[in-house]
């Protein structure tokens, strides 16, 4: 007998992306009565809960819960507590996920006993200018983001790292807890840290696909990656072990830009380091630039290295931010979260 599944997407002032997203829930190969959508809204100030709630009015297994916090974990501890579901999933309002997607989770997490299964997930582009089609490029490349296992990996089996969209045996939260809701960015990947932690398995399956509207513009992008940066040393202060070099890296080069340019100050000499360190990003990011660039097309060629040069600095910085506040000056981060804009 097929299990039931509970949806959870949390959101705000998605009016853009919300229909679409519960579009391909509602084509899902899976069992309609087996399944639960809980939308969980963070007060929006555009259509977007009309919108939810002209879909539930159409269809009955789609609800609408508020979220008074706002922000994301808060969501999710809101979807978790009102699912009914033997299963459950957390996705995002800017997702589109495979027609297949449940239907291939589901036997997954049935077929391997796992406590989570997840997926691929690749980016795509919102509009059609040139900044909207080239930023997808370098977010799913190895240069632009350390070669994601979820953004590449076609091989089946178990992970020790964390994955996209989980699908959640329910029982998992009894166990470890809920979401943190110190954590306004990279609380699914908290999590999936904190399962590995108590001896959880997550399984990964390439036949479990999804995709994601990426930020269309360098500013949001740059938002979006600072705060990601940002938390990072949080969530590997909560779960006790620092990450892999992928996620370091970005942090390891800013950082040595900052401190060579400060010792150039005292020392002039360290301009030449600087300089070096610097012209080595350089070549490596035309080098990058290029080769996607002559097979998905030359017009990508001058807004590559923008695009990579954003992901590497603003998830850089905010990782050093964030080493300062978490880390070095242990700041209560609730009291930081108000005072953190959303990007959406």
């Amino acid at each position: 007998m097929k299990k039931s599944v509970s949806v959870i997407i949390p959101c705000r002032n998605e009016e853009s992306h919300i229909g679409n997203c519960l579009d391909t829930i509602i084509s899902q190969e899976y069992p309609k009565e087996l399944l639960e959508v809980i939308v969980v809204d963070g007060m929006s100030d555009d259509r977007t809960r009309e919108i939810i709630q002209e879909y539930s009015d159409s269809y009955p297994f789609i609800k609408l819960k508020l979220n008074k916090h706002k922000f994301t974990p808060y969501a999710m501890n809101i979807g978790i507590t009102n699912s009914t579901g033997d299963l459950l999933v957390m996705i995002n309002s800017h997702a589109v996920i495979n027609k297949f997607f449940l239907m291939n989770s589901v036997r997954s997490i049935e077929s391997t006993k796992a406590d989570a299964v997840g997926g691929m997930l690749n980016t795509i582009n919102i509009g059609d200018d040139l900044i909207s089609k080239t930023i997808p490029l370098a977010a799913d490349s190895l240069f632009g983001t350390g070669g994601n296992r979820y953004r590449t990996r076609t091989k089946e089996g178990y992970v020790t790292d964390t994955l996209p969209y989980c699908l959640y045996q329910k029982d998992v939260f009894n166990k470890i807890g809920m979401i943190d809701e110190d954590l306004i960015r990279d609380q699914d990947e908290e999590f999936n840290y904190r399962l590995l932690k108590y001896g959880g398995k997550i399984y990964y399956s390439p036949t479990i696909k999804s995709h994601l509207y990426i930020r269309a513009s360098f500013k949001k992008l740059w938002m979006q990656h600072y705060q990601y940066g940002y938390f990072k040393p949080l969530v590997a202060l909560k779960v006790g072990t620092f990450f892999t070099w992928r996620q370091t890296i970005p942090a390891l080069f800013v950082g040595s830009l900052l401190i060579t340019s400060l010792l150039s100050l005292v020392f002039w000499q360290s301009i030449y380091l600087f300089a070096a360190i610097g012209l080595l990003y350089f070549c490596v990011n035309l080098i990058f630039s290029l080769v996607i660039a002559v097979t998905k097309g030359i017009k990508h060629l001058f807004i590559l290295p923008i695009a990579f040069s954003i992901l590497h600095t603003s998830y850089g910085l905010g990782y050093l931010k964030g080493i300062w506040d978490f880390i070095i000056l242990k700041k209560h981060v609730k009291k930081k979260i108000k005072d953190i804009p959303l990007t959406r």
